[in-house]
């Protein structure tokens, strides 16, 4: 089995959009399990590299998967892992009627997908960050 290397950009999109309208629905419907929508279909992607939007989606790509911009997969799945992480603690905060953590975190990765979405990844910037304080780090320490 190849190794995927990069995603093409309008399934990561279709992830992003996903997080965004699941996490809006919660809000006006009031049920926190659609939250587990975008939390399973993450947690697939993650350990299994299948997300099943982005599986549907490709059957929907008009050119080959390589003549569309790419995302790197080890950025996605940071992203992923912090998507997942705050829509869990959304889930959590709603489920123990703590609307203030469920608030707190949906509205964070509602904002993160809906800003990647317009064209700023907020946790590509992170994980940049992240491997530039590692780089320094080791740096320091030859």
């Amino acid at each position: 089995m190849d190794k995927i290397v990069s995603i093409p950009r309008p399934l990561v999109r279709v992830n992003q959009w996903t997080i965004l309208l699941s996490t809006t629905a919660t809000w006006f419907f009031h049920q926190p399990f659609i939250l587990l929508i975008p939390l399973i279909a993450n947690l697939l992607g993650l350990f299994f590299n299948f997300n099943p939007f982005m599986k549907f989606a490709r059957l929907f790509l008009k050119k080959k998967p390589s003549d569309y911009i790419p995302e790197d997969v080890v950025q996605q799945k940071f992203n992923s892992c912090i998507a997942i992480a705050f829509l869990f603690l959304g889930f959590i905060g709603f489920e123990l009627d703590k609307s203030i953590i469920g608030y707190t975190f949906t509205i964070m990765v509602a904002a993160a997908s809906g800003i990647a979405i317009l064209g700023f990844c907020i946790g590509c910037f992170i994980f940049f960050q992240i491997n530039q304080l590692r780089y320094k780090l080791k740096k320091a320490t030859h």
